[in-house]
């Protein structure tokens, strides 16, 4: 019998260890402010499941040879899926970076970031004991037929995916893909750059 897999969902993976020295460096004033933004509940309710985010991300060059390697990194993962790139110009929408909570408890809901195209981590503090990025199932009919799988072994009736990462792991995957950090428990440090990128049609870009 002919086997044909079609509707797949992609996730590109890879290790970038070159960016990470600098980008904890340029990153460490925006988590400063971040928590000082939180420092009258973190006085009042103390530390705990607190989730450190920045201010925009996109303007701050310290941060230009990562938006412009996961610029184009974006682009060639959109051309890959077979879209007409030439029609499209790829625009970052948000990047930010952020920390989970020293005393653990910090994580992330289960969510999709609206009206984007393509998603990406990248990871500067972590290890095998912190949180990690989970993946959802996105197709709506596979999950409400969802069967029971044989084992917890990868298959293709899984509904959840977990990467384990490392410091310099870069992520990239389709904006519509559900995704959440599991909870944290405060062993080591976790912190992590978060973008979203749109495909613009070239000719609403250049009218803008």
């Amino acid at each position: 019998m002919d086997i044909h897999e079609f509707f797949k969902t992609p996730i590109w993976v890879e290790d970038k260890p070159e960016f990470v020295k600098s980008l904890n460096k340029a990153s460490d004033k925006y988590i400063k402010e971040a928590k000082k933004r939180n420092k009258d509940y973190i006085k009042q309710h103390g530390d705990f499941g607190q989730s450190y985010h920045s201010s925009p991300l996109t303007l701050d060059n310290d941060f230009l040879d990562l938006r412009n390697y996961a610029g184009q990194k974006s682009f060639d993962f959109l051309d890959w899926q077979g879209f007409d790139m030439s029609q499209y110009q790829t625009m970052f929408h948000e990047m930010w970076v952020q920390e989970f909570s020293k005393k653990g408890g910090g994580h992330h809901s289960a969510h999709v970031h609206w009206n984007q195209h393509v998603s990406g981590f990248y990871f500067l503090k972590c290890s095998d004991k912190t949180s990690m990025p989970v993946f959802h199932e996105p197709r709506t009919g596979a999950r409400a037929t969802k069967l029971f799988t044989k084992s917890k072994d990868l298959c293709h009736g899984s509904e959840l995916v977990h990467f384990k990462v490392h410091p310099g792991t870069l992520i990239i995957f389709p904006g519509y893909l559900e995704h959440e950090f599991i909870v944290d428990h405060g062993k080591d440090p976790f912190r992590f750059i978060h973008w979203n990128i749109q495909a613009v049609p070239k000719m609403m870009a250049k009218n803008a």
